[in-house]
């Protein structure tokens, strides 16, 4: 008997030391996003009807050998903020590098069903503490087909951007290959 459970708690050792983290699957996740996308943004406030249904594109690439997903954000004439996610030990974190100074951290979750990675607001860092990006989700419909939600807090106000997004380029375009 004792040589049927040596095996099988060898077996579940090593199963479990290879288990991918929920950080791991989110990124993983996000990393398959890796493209040139493209779709229109829709906000709930006044001060930003400038950017309500402005072609929005965005490149994902995956870079610094896996470990980095970069992400740009560009719309006819405006600065293109970039944002950049990786995995601290069994957290899988954002950096947002603003158009508005600074640059805003956020962790992020994924659902339980594993079709949204939700970022929470950790710290800012940056000139303008007052005004910032505070809040981001990514929904998954399919391979060519994602959604993006960002709240950008505006002293206290937040704005809700809403981007429907369309794959229009493999990852190959997005590293200019």
């Amino acid at each position: 008997m004792t040589f049927i459970r040596l095996p099988l708690m060898l077996m579940l050792l090593w199963t479990g030391a290879f288990a991918q983290s929920d950080a791991q699957k989110s990124f993983d996740k996000l990393k398959a996003l890796s493209g040139v996308w493209e779709g229109k943004v829709t906000t709930d406030m006044p001060v930003a009807a400038s950017i309500q249904n402005n072609l929005m594109h965005v490149t994902l690439r995956t870079t610094s050998r896996g470990n980095a997903l970069l992400h740009e954000m560009t719309s006819a004439g405006t600065d293109d903020p970039i944002t950049m996610f990786y995995l601290d030990e069994d957290r899988l974190l954002l950096t947002h590098y603003c158009d508005a100074g600074n640059r805003p951290r956020m962790e992020g979750k994924l659902s339980p069903g594993g079709k949204t990675v939700e970022f929470a607001f950790l710290d800012v860092a940056g000139s303008n503490q007052h005004q910032h990006m505070h809040h981001a989700k990514f929904t998954f419909i399919d391979a060519d087909h994602h959604t993006e939600d960002w709240i950008f807090m505006l002293g206290d106000n937040a704005v809700h951007a809403h981007v429907d997004l369309r794959r229009t380029g493999d990852a190959a375009g997005a590293a200019g290959k």
